[in-house]
């Protein structure tokens, strides 16, 4: 596993021009990733419709209507032509465009987009107001942003729609696998007929059509979930052959059923048909369209996985294979089960298969397929776990990135882990594909509700266009989807409530982990204190400076964090050199190294403090590299260089700060060399070189190899003052270092009512149990230092 992790940030596929080669190579895997849930749908839209609720022929004909203009109002028309669109530089999802809104608007409540930390978004900078500018003041921007109540409700609701994909990521494989190992035990049911005598069939048909399917379906749950730490590339690879066989044979088979039974259902293509079914639209009629509405199971998928392939060869893929060959399936499906209205298990697909000895092969097919067809949701939800980490708002687990190219190829052991225990928990515990069927197709509106709401603001805000195009998408996409969602709410006592159960477990933890980060980043900058007191108080304290230099992190970005003036006051020393490191996120997928860096400094320059806010996006690993400090220790000596001259400073309230990585008006920044002595340091700049090769990291061995800054002779010489804080800088780093890391811990006031004291022992629970602060990972202990803080909230 470790050896899928990358040296170097990966790339987003539509960041580079792309070959045909590559469409074709991506198109091919998409197949076995994304197209699989949409491709194993037909298993079950018919099968979980009771026989006993269709009155007639016509009334096929008539969901078939909705199959048909549901495949193409929504995958083909509103994913493909409209909502691919409206990537955030090339990731999808609910959190992606949220993050388009957060950027574009002033709604975000992530701690790292308000108060103090405007100041780190510089005029070229990666986030930006608006895309035109120039243009009037937006008005519907404005009144977004005055009522703080609409920036819950955005909150809300990329919550929740990353919730239904996470809940997918549960329910999905088990009803299709347990789908298929159901139509595997009719099959074997089948055979044992022709090898038991006639007083044992009925019991041995029983044992395999009622006790088989659960426990293969486990065995096979457990078997697919090992396979995804394999990466999509070869999970994909391995994967679509696999679908296009089974789309081949079921397409074959639809089109064999149109000629052979009733070749009048293309004519159910008239939306004439729809009309007719909502005219006498009831209680009966909203049971038949919560199994309708799984032919699109699967479409949310396309925009979720985004970020593992490209716009164009998901496109592709979907309106040139996919899209013909699903219409053909579901229209061959309804023609047998119109004229075999009251055949026993017409509703089944395997019983609309043509000849009988094909049978068994479609068993063994569906199998593979259903497994398959899971790999859609799963992945989904590795991407949108890895985007809510980084926003806060889920708790730290390791995201491995499985590929060096594609970026948002990514792999979550733990969550991968929890997706695993809870299906099969579900499907031991129903254990029936029907009340499986109505929570997932509950999911699945509720998710595609939850897009078209967030697109039809991305429309207005991001897009500027129109109102009325905003509006139009949402009443047109949105009144087809809610139709859909209340036919599926009418179900929730017959086992939608399942669904129900994962939204509250998978919300809890959002939203305390997002609650408890909030709450103790704004008691972190309300504690804090001002320079002053370290500038002026601290000597009469007595405070003495040891060798050394010492990384304080904490989460404030002005000021001195509580935990290190507790520490100061307690101990009456720090280091010869102070770093205080902050990490903040930003609503992008990726920061590029030339913008990550702000370096400023603290207090005068003879307390030799500084500070370093370190930007990193929702797919971002910064935190992740072993060679980290020796970066911020070689952005701390640019930052010394340019003081004097830097134009691209920007102000703070403790002064300048820079923006490190980009090159000065003469090009020059700093590079070391390892042949000079430890003594030397050159007083000259020169012509930029990668970070990397600026700073020597300590040896395999222990032994610390020295750090030396030098620049070549042809450079304009500095200031001796300049070279003299460069080498200060550079004994300290030779003295040792010492990581002094803040753990605040959170309690409810007495008093609190019993919602808040859940929340923030959810959030105490979880921050005890996940994964350690990334800043500590990779920190000997001998030179980690934590200092806790309680707060009372």
């Amino acid at each position: 596993m470790d050896a899928m992790a990358i040296s170097s940030a990966p790339i987003s596929v539509d960041s580079i021009k792309e070959t045909w080669m590559q469409t074709f190579i991506l198109s091919f895997q998409s197949l076995g990733v994304i197209y699989g849930r949409l491709s194993t749908a037909p298993l079950y839209v018919f099968e979980t419709i009771d026989a006993g609720d269709i009155s007639s022929p016509e009334e096929i004909h008539e969901l078939f209507s909705f199959i048909f203009w549901t495949l193409t109002l929504i995958p083909l028309l509103k994913y493909s032509f409209i909502v691919l669109k409206a990537d955030d530089d090339g990731e999808g999802g609910p959190f992606s465009l949220y993050s388009l809104l957060c950027r574009h608007a002033k709604v975000g409540l992530i701690p790292s987009n308000s108060g103090s930390s405007k100041m780190l978004y510089h005029e070229e900078d990666e986030i930006s107001s608006s895309p035109s500018q120039g243009k009037p003041e937006n008005k519907a921007r404005k009144a977004i942003e005055k009522y703080k109540s609409c920036h819950y409700l955005l909150l809300f609701l990329a919550l929740l729609g990353a919730c239904m994909i996470l809940s997918d990521a549960v329910l999905r494989p088990s009803i299709s696998v347990l789908s298929a190992t159901s139509g595997l035990g009719r099959s074997l049911a089948e055979i044992s007929q022709v090898f038991y005598s006639d007083h044992r069939k009925d019991h041995v048909a029983n044992v395999f059509q009622k006790y088989l399917p659960a426990p293969v379906a486990c065995a096979i749950l457990v078997g697919l979930f090992t396979l995804q730490h394999h990466g999509t590339k070869r999970i994909g690879c391995f994967f679509a052959p696999i679908i296009i066989t089974w789309l081949l044979f079921i397409s074959g088979s639809g089109l064999y059923n149109i000629i052979h039974y009733d070749a009048q259902i293309l004519r159910a293509v008239s939306p004439v048909y729809m009309l007719r079914f909502l005219r006498k639209f009831n209680l009966r009629h909203g049971k038949l369209l919560s199994s309708t509405v799984l032919c699109i199971a699967g479409s949310e998928a396309m925009f979720a996985d985004l970020g593992h392939f490209s716009k164009k060869s998901i496109k592709i893929t979907f309106i040139c294979f996919v899209y013909p060959v699903l219409l053909l399936t579901y229209a061959g499906q309804a023609a047998y089960i119109s004229k075999n209205l009251h055949g026993d298990g017409a509703f089944h697909l395997s019983e609309s298969i043509p000849n009988k000895d094909l049978e068994h092969i479609f068993a063994v097919l569906s199998l593979f397929a259903s497994a398959v067809g899971s790999q859609a949701t799963i992945t989904a939800g590795f991407s949108i776990i890895h985007q809510c980490q980084a926003l806060d708002c889920f708790p730290r687990v390791k995201v491995v990135h499985t590929s060096n190219k594609i970026s948002g190829q990514v792999y979550v052991p733990d969550a991968n882990w929890l997706f695993m225990v809870l299906s099969i928990a579900f499907t031991i515990g129903l254990h029936d594909t029907s009340k499986l069927a109505k929570a997932t197709g509950l999911s699945v509106t509720t998710c595609l509700l939850v897009t078209t709401c967030l697109m039809s603001l991305v429309i207005a805000l991001y897009w500027e266009k129109h109102l009325f195009a905003s509006v139009y998408f949402l009443l047109f996409f949105g009144s087809v989807e809610a139709i859909y969602l209340t036919s599926t709410l009418t179900s929730f006592f017959h086992g939608a409530w399942c669904l129900f159960i994962l939204f509250v477990f998978f919300i809890t933890i959002m939203a305390a982990w997002h609650y408890g980060t909030l709450k103790k980043y704004e008691s972190d900058v309300e504690n804090k204190v001002s320079i002053e007191w370290l500038t002026d108080y601290s000597p009469s304290l007595g405070v003495s400076r040891v060798p050394g230099i010492g990384f304080v992190y904490s989460d404030v970005d002005t000021g001195i964090p509580a935990f290190f003036t507790h520490f100061i006051s307690n101990i009456a020393a720090f280091h010869q050199v102070v770093v205080f490191v902050t990490f903040k996120a930003s609503p992008v997928p990726y920061v590029h190294e030339s913008r990550r860096y702000l370096i400023g400094r603290v207090g005068p320059k003879e307390y030799k403090m500084y500070r370093c806010i370190v930007r990193y996006g929702y797919h971002d690993n910064v935190r992740d590299t072993d060679d980290f400090e020796d970066d911020i220790i070689h952005s701390i000596g640019e930052f010394i260089v340019r003081e004097e001259y830097d134009h691209e400073a920007l102000n703070s309230p403790e002064g300048r700060m820079i923006v490190l990585g980009t090159l000065s008006n003469d090009g020059n920044v700093l590079i070391t060399d390892t042949d000079m002595s430890s003594s030397e340091c050159s007083s000259t700049v020169g012509v930029g070189e990668s970070r990397r090769g600026l700073l020597d990291a300590p040896s395999s061995s222990g032994n610390r190899k020295r750090v030396r800054f030098m620049l070549p002779p042809e450079s304009p010489k500095i200031r001796m003052s300049v070279s003299q804080e460069l080498g200060e800088m550079l004994d300290a780093r030779e003295n040792g270092t010492t990581y002094f890391l803040g753990q605040s811990h959170l309690m409810a006031r007495q008093g609190s009512n019993l919602f808040k004291r859940l929340l923030v022992m959810t959030y105490v629970f979880l921050g005890k149990n996940c994964r350690e602060p990334p800043v500590a990972l990779n920190i000997p202990n001998a030179a980690l230092l934590e200092v806790g803080t309680v707060y009372k909230i």
